[in-house]
């Protein structure tokens, strides 16, 4: 997809990222370019599965969680993966989880409400899935910076 996408993609994708919630109406002004075309061009990015969906981002620390953390998962058997990652999915805890090379084959980023959340989550919730062998966990402090893919 990426050879596909021309400038306006381009300039429709850095716009969105900025402001998702911005409309097509002002976006179009902005890149004078008409309307129709930026409606056209959305369409045809969530189609192609570029644009995937328009969130908005939540405050953890505002929300209550005051400890972020990084927790690498080591498997028994590495054809668990697929029905380990389908159990970390139903804790609402972890946030992210993706594939790694290594001895630990799956990482996950967790937000708790304090050390003895992320503890309760790590030794009941994650060790107790069928196929975990072991975790690693770092703390994070802060998030200096997140960003989404460079355009």
């Amino acid at each position: 997809m990426q050879n596909q996408l021309d400038p306006i993609d381009h300039r429709i994708l850095r716009e969105l990222t900025q402001d998702a919630r911005i409309p097509f109406t002002q976006l179009a002004k902005k890149l004078k370019v008409s309307n129709t075309l930026v409606h056209q061009r959305v369409r045809k990015l969530r189609e192609a599965g570029v644009l995937k969906q328009a969130v908005y981002q939540l405050n953890a620390w505002q929300l209550g969680f005051q400890t972020s953390a990084f927790t690498q998962i080591m498997l028994k058997e590495a054809t668990h993966h697929r029905a380990v990652e389908r159990e970390l999915e139903k804790i609402p805890e972890i946030v992210e989880c993706v594939n790694i090379a290594g001895r630990y084959a799956l990482l996950v980023k967790i937000y708790a409400t304090d050390n003895r959340h992320l503890r309760d989550v790590i030794y009941e919730q994650i060790l107790s899935i069928e196929g975990v062998e072991g975790t690693n966990t770092t703390i994070a402090f802060e998030t200096a910076f997140s960003r989404g893919v460079p355009m």
